[in-house]
């Protein structure tokens, strides 16, 4: 979430006369994430957050704008959108879709606690049970296709040793190919940077424009990837073992989907080095921007290569 577009005071002023949410007080751009440009915004009658869209299309918003009302309105924490004076979710500023969704209480954590582990789990189970009853539907942008294209273009930037596992890595991974799992809504991006909390109460998921149909145990990785490797294996195992435990009391996974555990974990992390490297070689400009290193998730996927035979004891007593 950084700022590309940059928006004054008196567009803002504007762009508000088509809700009822009172008058601007004050805004300021926010500094995380890469993908869209993010505002805090105040007005007398609330807090709020306004996202200009840098990538998505306006046909391709109404999915991740009625996603999170939907899960809102089932109770699963989310920041419900909010609607203009006509209705629509959806707006434009500054040449660019735009939307406002409510601003959430809480903040994101650097080091989970067990607790919040299984919070994030439990709401991850819910939310996949709840998909099954989402109409809309959007394939995965990020997968095996984009993972080829992605590699090409970055390959030469990197060292030998680094093309070299990634090389390998896409090897094995187009040799593990998977068509028979359960399917369905997935977040994709729940990094620890996109739940808030206060204390161990999860008050809200966030930033659900990566969101969209795929494999549900692939969500689980992604989320395990950051939210259990912060170095202390002790602490890692347990809260990995919490976060599934407390996801398999919302939805039983099959054996087939723990067969594909160690797969997905490696997929996952595959996919976010690649995209960090990326975004490191051929940065979008911006007025706020923050690139992550792409090598916490080069690490990561050496640890899931090099442990392949221990992940799955993630799940014991799970």
């Amino acid at each position: 979430m950084s700022v590309y577009t940059k928006v004054l005071p008196h567009q803002l002023t504007e762009f508000l006369q088509n809700y009822t949410l009172g008058q601007l007080e004050q805004f300021a751009g926010i500094n995380d994430g890469i993908e869209n440009s993010n505002y805090f915004v105040t007005t007398s009658n609330g807090e709020y957050v306004l996202t200009l869209f840098e990538v998505l299309t306006r046909e391709e918003l109404p999915y991740f704008l009625e996603l999170m009302a939907f899960l809102a309105e089932h109770e699963i924490p989310s920041a419900h959108p909010v609607a203009d004076n006509g209705g629509h979710y959806l707006r434009e500023l500054n040449s660019k879709p735009a939307a406002l969704v409510k601003r959430l209480k809480g903040a994101s954590v650097d080091i989970p606690t067990a607790r919040q582990c299984g919070e994030i789990g439990k709401q991850m189970g819910r939310m996949h049970n709840a998909s099954k009853e989402f109409p809309l539907h959007r394939k995965m942008v990020r997968g095996p296709k984009w993972w080829r294209a992605t590699a090409e273009s970055v390959m030469p930037q990197l060292s030998d040793q680094g093309a070299e596992l990634l090389s390998k890595e896409l090897d094995y991974q187009f040799s593990h190919l998977f068509h028979n799992l359960p399917v369905g809504v997935i977040h994709a991006d729940l990094f620890l940077d996109n739940a808030l909390f206060v204390g161990d109460e999860l008050t809200g998921i966030i930033d659900f424009y990566y969101a969209c149909n795929n494999f549900f145990i692939y969500d689980l990785a992604v989320t395990i990837n950051d939210w259990c490797t912060t170095g202390d294996n002790e602490r890692d195992l347990r809260n990995a073992r919490v976060l599934l435990s407390s996801y398999q009391q919302e939805r039983k996974v099959t054996v087939e989907e723990l067969d594909a555990w160690p797969a997905m974990l490696r997929a996952a992390a595959l996919r976010f080095w690649l995209s960090r490297l990326q975004d490191k070689y051929f940065p979008r400009g911006g007025e706020i921007t923050h690139i992550k290193d792409p090598d916490e998730f080069k690490l990561i996927l050496l640890n899931r290569v090099e442990n392949a035979d221990k992940v799955s004891t993630m799940w014991d007593h799970a």
